[in-house]
């Protein structure tokens, strides 16, 4: 019997199992045409998170909310419901991991961004509990307290 190759080499720092190429052409591609006003208007800009703030303006606890896809382990789910929960942020080198659950828990997700040239946060998000859910996705910081997100189907913020 042949021994599997146990000598894997994660990336983010939370364990998980890795985005799988965080910076292809669909990132690419996704990013050339999604936008982010960051503004009063935006969807993400009233407060609906109750995560005291960090003394780190993006390390720590922030809260999470996506819409845009109807998750079916959630009995009554619709694309346009928000499923909220928890997130954590960490940067490692010039990287910056999102890890976020939603479903009290039950359901977890990692993105794993660069910043571009104008500041946004450019990578991919893999659902960790259905690896094969993956999409590009887009931040703006917005502020300490804010990060907007979108991806193709819809949205993916953060909030403290």
């Amino acid at each position: 019997m042949q021994q599997a190759n146990t000598n894997l080499v994660i990336r983010n720092p939370f364990g998980t199992m890795d985005v799988p190429a965080p910076d292809d052409s669909e990132v690419i591609d996704y990013a050339a045409s999604a936008t982010l006003a960051g503004d009063a208007a935006d969807d993400n800009a009233a407060q609906w998170a109750s995560i005291p703030a960090s003394s780190d303006p993006l390390e720590g606890i922030w809260a999470s909310r996506w819409n845009g896809g109807a998750d079916p382990t959630i009995a009554d789910d619709t694309p346009e419901k928000w499923k909220e929960g928890r997130a954590e942020v960490r940067v490692a080198g010039e990287r910056i991991y999102l890890r976020f659950d939603w479903d009290n828990g039950r359901r977890h997700g990692l993105i794993d961004a660069a910043r571009d040239d104008t500041g946004r946060l450019v990578g991919k998000y893999i659902n960790l509990t259905n690896p094969a859910i993956m999409r590009p996705w887009v931040g703006r910081m917005v502020d300490a307290d804010r990060i907007d997100g979108c991806f193709p189907n819809g949205r993916l913020d953060f909030r403290r």
